[in-house]
């Protein structure tokens, strides 16, 4: 095989790779997060952690640190 049709082979393979999304059960997937860590996270605490995390992102903010 040529240098051309050989780079095109590997253009067209890339290019499937790249745009290629396979389907993803994302219920399966949390099942399966949650009884690695062996522990189920209710939304109170996950509601917790954003507000923490919005309060880092106020201190982050570029406004924060004008005077």
């Amino acid at each position: 095989m040529g240098r051309g049709r050989q780079k095109a082979k590997h253009t067209k393979v890339a290019r499937d790779l790249k745009y290629y999304s396979p389907p993803t059960d994302l219920t399966a997937l949390q099942r399966e997060l949650q009884s690695q860590r062996g522990e189920t996270t209710t939304p109170a605490e996950s509601d917790e952690w954003t507000e923490d995390s919005d309060e880092w992102a106020e201190e982050d903010a570029p406004s924060a640190h004008r005077r």
